[in-house]
């Protein structure tokens, strides 16, 4: 028989229990749709809502919400003690303020979220020219005379652009499709930052709605980059591809059975990212500024001389 634990504001866990007991609390009020619960082999936790069918839960009449009210531990005969079969909880790797009311969600807000797009960029940057040197090189070796004009090969020519303009998409799409459907519902750079991705009720994104996510980026591209701002001032910090996709960016311990370890503010990590990020841009306009300067103050020279 399949061992279930559910987790209530202030009480903690709850189990072992068997089905029929999870039903029962079920049927008394004492758990509701959104109360989070585990079983042996899941993942993670859950709301129950996701083990509805599983559960049977439809045959029970579950009473109106006002008819709610928390149990005692000991009218079940059971405590929060630790169990063998619970699953791993995540180690926090930075300090931070945790003083978060039970059951309260804490959205990504948009500098948190640019700094963990920096790393993610970065990452499928470097793998698109991994990927395109390689391919640079084996056309090189393999069509050695695509280029000459005694031997060129349109079709050489077609494939190599195709290499070209195409990695990148690909390799992006494959990255966080991926990697936001997993387990960790994260990329590397939102893991950094201690963030992940879900849907509008906190449940880990499919492999399609992942997709429909990452497609949804190019109108942000076509807003000029105002759908991404849009991060700063939605409820619920939403930016145009997440409205588009349904879907949230929420601290990585929101929709767990440990919501008071999410932080707000920016945490380290983040913060570094942010500050690196600025002064490499502060240098990029200086060397622009470098470059442009003496090449109009020598055109003006040049104009000036010939007329």
């Amino acid at each position: 028989m399949t061992d279930w634990y559910y987790h209530l504001p202030g009480q903690g866990r709850v189990g072992p229990l068997g089905a029929d007991d999870v039903r029962e609390a079920y049927r008394a009020g004492r758990v509701q749709r959104d109360t989070l619960a585990w079983h042996v082999g899941a993942r993670d936790w859950l709301p129950l809502d996701r083990f509805f069918e599983s559960l049977g839960l439809d045959a029970a009449v579950a009473p109106p919400p006002a008819a709610y009210a928390a149990p005692a531990v000991a009218a079940d005969g059971l405590d929060d003690r630790a169990s063998p079969y619970a699953p791993p909880r995540a180690a926090l790797s930075e300090a931070g303020d945790y003083h978060v009311a039970a059951g309260e969600i804490v959205y990504a807000g948009f500098w948190k979220r640019l700094a963990a797009l920096m790393i993610d960029a970065l990452v499928v940057t470097v793998a698109y020219y991994v990927i395109l040197v390689v391919a640079m090189i084996a056309f090189g070796i393999g069509m050695a005379g695509t280029f000459s004009s005694e031997t060129s090969s349109p079709a050489g020519i077609a494939a190599l652009l195709a290499v070209i303009y195409l990695t990148y998409p690909v390799v992006s799409g494959l990255y966080y499709v991926t990697l936001e459907s997993s387990s960790t519902q994260a990329t590397l750079g939102k893991m950094a930052v201690g963030i992940k991705v879900t849907d509008d009720t906190g449940r880990r994104l499919g492999r399609g709605r992942a997709l429909g996510r990452w497609a949804s980026h190019l109108l942000c591209y076509l807003t000029l980059y105002i759908g991404y701002f849009m991060a700063g001032f939605t409820d619920r910090k939403r930016g145009l591809h997440d409205m588009v996709a349904s879907t949230l960016v929420v601290d990585r311990w929101a929709y767990t059975a440990q919501p008071d370890r999410q932080r707000r503010g920016l945490g380290t990590v983040a913060l570094v990212l942010l500050v690196l990020g600025g002064l490499a841009a502060v240098a990029y306009v200086g060397v622009m500024f470098a470059i442009a300067v003496p090449a109009y103050q020598e055109y003006v020279r040049r104009a000036a001389g010939g007329g």
